[in-house]
Order: C-alpha cells, then structure tokens, then sequence
C-alpha cells in the first residue's frame, strides 16, 4: 500500500481499502523504498491510522465471526450438506460476511445461503477452497518445528514436483515429503535452482565415465558439493568405489543430467 505521507513502524494498526471492501489490518513491513518495476498497480493508499474506535469495533468483528462460525455450522448439519467450513470474516464495515469451506465436489448451497442471509441482514459469500488454502488459514508448526511458510510469508503457492524430492536426494515417503495439506512441501522449491543448475553439470548415476583411475560407472553424486563416487572395476575383478571432485572426471555431454520437468506430474 501506498503510506499516503504518514510514517508507520512494525505492528501498526491502520484501515485500508482492498478489492474486498475497508479492511482492518497491521503493519508487517514499515515504510520502504520500492523499485518501480516491482510495484503492482494500482497501489491503492492507506486510509488512516486505526483509532480506538477501529480496533473495538475490529475486537467486536472478530466475536461475532466466532458467533456466526458456529451458527453456520448448525445450519450446515440442518441443510445436509457435506462440507467443511474453514472460517468466517467480517468485512470492517459489516458489508460482508464471508465464510470458506472445503468440499469433495459442488456444493449446491443456495437454500444455505438464504438462511444464514436472513439472520444477519448482510452479504454473504461462500467460497470453496482447497487443502494448501485450509492450512494456509488455520496456520500450524510444519516438520521443521517453525511456523508453517504459508501461513506467515509465502504469498502465492508455487508449482511443486515429486522430480524436485528425486534430485534432491530426498525420501520418497510421502509422509516425509508432504505438508499437513497433504500436499508436497512447497519448502521443496526454495533450493531446486541450485540442485538444477549442479546436476546439469554432473553425470547421471550409472553412466561411464572416466577418472585418474581408469573408467568407471558412476553410483552416486553429492550434488551440493559436485563429488562423484565411481564403481571402478568389473564384477570378476576386484571393485573399488572412489570419490572424485566434478573436475577430476571426464564424461560426454549425453552423459549429463537434465533437469526438464516438462514430464513430472505437478502439484499446484
């Protein structure tokens, strides 16, 4: 948001206007300078500091949020229907009354919506959302014991892949490479770049190539540190297994890896 001429420091109240209506919200970031390029238009402006007033009635939305959860809920089981409500949000200025739900398929939730309608006399708005969205929301501690990265600075999900987990030499226990959404971590992509860039230069595990030592056939890679172990030997011989720095072998660009993944099944 544009500061529009007033200084704000970290944990800030202020009220702000968004494509969803006024909305009460928190300063994260402080004034900064931003590149032109990087700004996302239109950079709408901050409208004021939060008054007393604004963070009552805000402390006020966030109780009858509560209160309208759990009505929702009741009137989920009344109508039948099979879904399961996520949270509720008020709109600051009461305009709307949001409430996001997860589901199998298509809910048919008309009948739902007039009755929720009529008791509170606003708009209301019913949104499905998916698995990486509910945990987003609700927030938890991931498998790294830290605050979960969706829930406190990932913006958007970024396209995950199980080829990430296979050239980062992870386990390919789903359990150990999934999130609670169920989902493949997102923290999958932070360093494939880097795993990209290196494996491009290595050989592939099982390709020959040739070291100070005569061939062999490579068997495994520390791609972080682009060391080679090299099976060197044939089965009727004596057979060794030596690591070599990247620059210490010699292999034919076929030999090398891709990292195309144009063919790996995505997860958004």
């Amino acid at each position: 948001f544009d500061p529009n001429g007033i200084l704000f420091q970290k944990g800030d109240n202020v009220i702000v206007e968004t494509v969803r209506g006024l909305e009460f919200g928190t300063i994260y970031v402080p004034n900064k300078d931003v590149n032109d390029e990087d700004i996302v238009e239109p950079l709408k402006k901050v409208i004021r500091k939060a008054t007393k007033e604004d963070v009552e009635k805000n402390k006020e939305n966030i109780r009858k949020e509560k209160e309208a959860f759990n009505i929702f809920k009741e009137k989920v089981k009344e109508h039948d229907l099979d879904m399961k409500l996520v949270s509720s949000e008020y709109i600051f200025d009461n305009s709307k009354l949001l409430f996001y739900f997860t589901a199998e398929g298509r809910i048919d939730f008309r009948d739902l919506v007039k009755d929720i309608a009529s008791i509170y006399k606003t708009r209301i708005e019913l949104r499905q959302i998916g698995a990486r969205d509910e945990v987003k929301m609700l927030g938890e501690c991931g498998m790294c014991g830290r605050q979960l990265c969706c829930n406190s600075f990932l913006n958007d999900f970024e396209p995950v892949s199980i080829k990430m987990a296979k050239e980062q030499g992870l386990s390919l226990n789903p359990t150990k490479i999934s999130g609670l959404c169920g989902r493949l971590m997102c923290c999958l992509k932070y360093e494939q770049n880097v795993y990209e860039e290196k494996l491009c230069r290595l050989p592939k595990v099982g390709s020959k190539i040739k070291t100070p030592d005569g061939e062999g056939t490579v068997s495994q890679l520390d791609i972080l540190n682009e060391i080679v172990k090299v099976k060197i030997g044939k089965d009727n011989e004596d057979i060794v297994y030596k690591n070599y720095n990247l620059e210490d072998v010699e292999f034919t660009k076929t030999e090398k890896n891709s990292s195309d993944e144009s063919t790996d099944n995505m997860e958004e």
